[in-house]
């Protein structure tokens, strides 16, 4: 025990101080209540239980059952395939243009697949002839349609648009493989194929690109094109 001769000069700073003995020699001291008391800004955010939530949301939807399926995903939509196909069955139709602009290019290729094969079914070889005429007119059709609309044209919409009005031109193929297309009925159902594939292409281009003055000048290369298909198909 300290007797009274000793004096002492004591310094509190926070939760830690220190004092000078009686020899001048400075003693340190620390408060432990105090110091519970005291939140350390280094320590570590004790764990809240709360559960991480993403601040962004899905894109296609809250639950996967919203989300579309994967053939969607890589752009093969069979009910925008069977609703073009019916656009280019039925002429006088009128044209979805939305669904129109959209690039695919899953059913022109099949039609052109399917188309080669029924020429070969008649005896007739005509797969380079097939695939080196679409891309040329593609290309063709793609520069023109450029020049004549104000819209911004995409190749691949012009690809496409093409290649579903193949489709009269493919039933045209598979009746030639029972029967000969080289006489009047054979030359009236070439024409009208060529009409047919003419019409719907024009009527898809204008709807899609609004050039609705302008139909004839649309039909005049197409028939030139389509009318290249009969030549194959006829001969």
């Amino acid at each position: 025990m300290m007797g009274d001769s000793q004096q002492f000069d004591f310094y509190q700073t926070g939760y830690s101080g220190y004092y000078v003995d009686n020899q001048g020699r400075t003693v340190a001291f620390y408060d432990r209540d105090e110091a519970q008391n005291t939140q350390d800004p280094f320590m570590e955010q004790q764990y809240t239980g709360e559960v991480y939530q993403p601040t962004h949301a899905a894109t296609y939807g809250e639950t996967p059952e919203d989300e579309p399926p994967l053939l969607v995903e890589l752009g093969i939509d069979f009910d925008h395939m069977w609703q073009k196909t019916l656009t280019v069955l039925n002429p006088f139709k009128p044209a979805d243009g939305s669904i129109m602009n959209e690039t695919d290019l899953t059913g022109p290729i099949l039609f052109c697949i399917a188309l080669g094969v029924t020429l070969m079914m008649a005896g007739k070889v005509h797969f380079g002839y097939v695939y080196g005429i679409s891309a040329i007119a593609c290309s063709g059709m793609y520069i023109l349609l450029s020049l004549m609309s104000s819209l911004t044209v995409s190749y691949g919409c012009v690809a496409s648009v093409l290649g579903y009005c193949l489709l009269p031109m493919l039933v045209l193929s598979a009746f030639a493989v029972f029967y000969s297309l080289q006489g009047v009925i054979g030359t009236v159902l070439a024409l009208l194929a060529i009409c047919w594939c003419s019409f719907s292409a024009s009527k898809i281009f204008i709807s899609t690109l609004a050039m609705h003055e302008q139909q004839l000048l649309v039909f005049y290369p197409c028939a030139l094109l389509y009318g290249l298909f009969t030549l194959l198909t006829v001969f």
